[in-house]
């Protein structure tokens, strides 16, 4: 649902991108700017019944415009043209016949016979053609008192109207449900295709030349092999045992340390293996003392070299054993971050549009802006992409410390921005104004998450009693959980904490809106039940403040960071139970929590994680399978901000040398 949404936004916006383009180029200013104005008053609603009813009971009729009102009905009428809508055609027949009716005793009953009289002169003939029996109402206009009339008495009465209207709201409404998209958003659904067939193309072909020069390296090796006489293969073979044996016997006297990292690294989430995994889990398994699994290309060099050595069984398996053992030396040897590999990038672009440090940067919900946030208060919007319009591109200057962002991923327009003197900005990135400044109470300044929810038109903000910089964040005081109304602008309900709870870190809200998780200063994670509005679970989750938390792809887990380093997924179907963890320290240290306050993100798939780090790189983890994680390529300073497209892997880094980076990857 979530990806139908995000299309159907991003063929709304191409379509309005044309539209704009096609009035400037024929000239019609004038409705270009009506256009323009009902964007900005506009804040995401699709289909929007109430309006249909107001333009019909509220402007047509009030004002006697029944070309436009009978011009407004056969449109509908035309929308329907299958035989599997001929249900809809009727029933909008006989709204018809009732609202023109209507218009004709509005008419009467504010004393406008000659408004009667215009309507019939101008469409008597098309109601003449229609089934109904018009023609007593042709004399309506002559008759004393309708009213009284018997024949005409039920369409005067309050009773008639007030069930007309609300069956036209249920028609509307039942209509826009299953409503056919409109031609001209369907112009970028090739478009569309046509790019994404293209990535498609540009990523096999690149999976293609590893595995052709893979190939290329094994045939080599097999050449190689074959040209050497039997006795040579023999002493090759037991040479490169011998030398893997004292590599072995070298490892066997390290520490206890290594075989809790190879552990902390490689140890899977289920208890067992299953066949089909990575060779690196097999072969990290063995280093514990488990029996691996050799992979197919492993098993197949083995049993070449034993065939042309002249090799009995139990030389096989002794050599393929050895050759194993190597595989896991080497894979001890990559095992910690800093000796990740770096991302194969597609593209890199860099933003140094900001004169101080990153504090917050985000993807719109579509994935065509970005919105980044320094420290000095300033918001920029700007695309990545030169083929995107850059209409939205602007700089919001708000005055104090950019605490947090999040965009309304319902419509893709409006921006949300949480300052440190507990401002609320709401930016419409159409009109390039601010169409809402919101203050929380006094008691409580700071503004240090917003989140949006992803189905309702409502944010929920959490605020700090104080705030004395990030490397303090257990000491941000009290906190205040607040639900505000997106219509209305205003607040709706207080979220209960209890008594004197401590401050609130981060939200998030699962797919359908209806459960908010909040992380707390001491550790905490709460789960809030939002039709409700009350606390249903929540657990210790670490020992220091939580900086960051989010679901999982699949909504039956959450992922949380603390200050102290450690992330964990934590199950949501059997509560405090840890599904993986990674202790990412030596990024996120003490000295760094001076700069920013740590968050991680996740990829689309939910397959990898981004953290924030004190260093020039970050780490990106493999959370699902067992392949070894990635590095970013390095900024000159820390980075204090990350977040994943929604869609693409394509991921941004915020950093303390006033950069934003939007990186692609292979």
């Amino acid at each position: 649902m979530r990806e139908y949404l995000k299309g159907f936004m991003d063929n709304m916006q191409y379509a309005e991108e044309l539209l704009r383009e096609f009035l400037v180029f024929r000239g019609f200013t004038n409705t270009l700017q009506s256009f323009e104005k009902e964007l900005s008053t506009d804040i995401g609603r699709n289909f929007q019944v109430d309006k249909i009813l107001d333009l019909v009971f509220s402007v047509y009729l009030p004002n006697y415009q029944a070309d436009k009102l009978i011009a407004l009905l056969n449109f509908f009428k035309q929308r329907f043209s299958s035989s599997s809508e001929t249900v809809f055609i009727s029933t909008l027949s006989k709204l018809e016949v009732s609202i023109l009716r209507y218009y004709i005793v509005n008419a009467l009953q504010s004393a406008r016979h000659e408004k009667v009289v215009e309507f019939f002169q101008a469409n008597g003939s098309y109601l003449l053609q229609k089934r109904e029996d018009w023609t007593p109402w042709f004399a309506i206009p002559y008759i004393k008192n309708p009213s009284l009339d018997p024949q005409f008495r039920v369409y005067f009465s309050k009773e008639w109207f007030d069930a007309l209207h609300l069956s036209f709201r249920n028609f509307l409404s039942e209509v826009f449900n299953g409503t056919r998209i409109p031609a001209l958003l369907k112009i970028s659904t090739e478009k569309n295709t046509v790019k994404y067939l293209k990535d498609g193309i540009k990523q096999l072909n690149n999976k293609l030349s590893q595995l052709q020069a893979l190939l290329e390296t094994k045939e080599a090796e097999i050449l190689y092999l074959q040209s050497l006489a039997p006795s040579d293969r023999e002493a090759s073979v037991l040479k490169e045992i011998n030398s893997i044996s004292d590599l072995s016997s070298e490892a066997s006297s390290k520490d206890d340390g290594v075989s809790s990292r190879v552990k902390d690294f490689c140890e899977p989430v289920n208890d067992s293996l299953h066949i089909g995994e990575k060779i690196t889990t097999a072969n990290c398994g063995e280093s514990s003392g488990s029996t691996g699994v050799l992979d197919k290309s492993t098993v197949a060099k083995s049993s070449s070299m034993a065939g042309s050595g002249g090799q009995s069984p139990s030389k096989h398996e002794k050599s393929s054993n050895v050759l194993q053992m190597a595989h896991t030396e080497n894979t001890i040897d990559v095992l910690g971050e800093e000796e990740f590999p770096e991302v194969k990038v597609d593209f890199q672009e860099t933003f140094l549009g900001h004169t101080s440090r990153i504090s917050r940067c985000r993807f719109s919900a579509s994935g065509m802006n970005i919105a980044s946030a320094s420290v000095d208060g300033t918001v920029r919007i700007w695309t990545y992409d030169s083929s995107t319009p850059t209409s939205r591109n602007a700089t919001i200057y708000c005055g104090a410390e950019i605490m947090s962002l999040d965009w309304e991923c319902r419509s893709d327009r409006l921006l949300l921005i949480g300052t440190a003197d507990g401002g609320i900005k709401a930016w419409n990135v159409d009109a390039k104004r601010v169409v809402c400044d919101l203050s929380t109470t006094t008691e409580f300044p700071s503004v240090l998450d917003l989140k949006c929810s992803p189905v309702e038109p409502i944010f929920v903000s959490a605020a700090a009693s104080r705030w004395n910089g990030f490397h303090k964040l257990d000491r941000a005081g009290f906190a205040s959980l607040t639900v505000w109304n997106m219509k209305t602008w205003k607040a709706m309900t207080v979220l209960p904490l209890g008594e004197d709870p401590p401050a609130i870190t981060s939200l998030c809200f699962n797919h359908n809106g209806k459960i908010l998780a909040a992380s707390a200063a001491d550790g905490m994670i709460h789960m809030f039940d939002m039709s409700a509005g009350l606390q249903i679970t929540g657990w210790p989750a670490h020992d220091t403040a939580v900086s960051s938390l989010l679901f999982g792809p699949d909504e039956t887990s959450i992922f949380s960071l603390g200050s102290d380093g450690k992330i964990f997924e934590w199950s949501l179907q059997n509560q405090g139970r840890v599904l993986w963890s990674r202790d990412c320290s030596r990024y996120c240290f003490p000295e760094s929590l001076k700069i920013c306050r740590h968050e991680i993100a996740l990829d689309s798939n939910g397959k990898r994680l981004l953290v924030t780090s004190g260093s020039v790189r970050s780490p990106i983890y493999q959370v699902q399978g067992h392949t070894l994680g990635l590095r970013t390529l390095p900024h000159s300073g820390a980075i204090t901000s990350v977040d994943w497209h929604p869609t693409l892997p394509i991921f941004i880094t915020g950093s303390a040398d006033h950069s934003v980076r939007v990186t692609s990857i292979i």
